[in-house]
């Protein structure tokens, strides 16, 4: 069975950046616990770092389905409003080679 890899990246506001890093921080370790998480990390990009991605390695689709109804994720979302600017972008990736 293939597994599902997940690119998610977030831009935070300039007076933010901080706050924000906090926020996807303290999503790393429930969710590296979750059923189906086979790799989840967050990156800064080093040219521009206001520019945050996770890189992420799911079982399958149902396992990134629950993941993203948990409450630790809700509620950084929540906080996305207000630390975050532009829109966020998921993409749903399948190995090719």
């Amino acid at each position: 069975m293939q597994t599902l890899c997940v690119v998610a990246r977030i831009r935070a506001r300039k007076d933010k950046q901080e706050e924000l890093e906090g926020v996807l921080s303290a999503l790393v370790e429930p969710t590296r616990k979750e059923s189906g998480c086979i790799r989840y990390q967050l990156y800064r990009n080093n040219q521009d770092p206001q520019d945050f991605a996770f890189i992420e390695e799911w079982a399958d689709n149902a396992a990134l389905e629950r993941h993203l109804q948990t409450p630790h994720l809700r509620s950084a979302a929540a906080a996305f409003s207000l630390l975050a600017e532009g829109e966020s972008f998921i993409g749903r990736y399948s190995l090719i080679a």
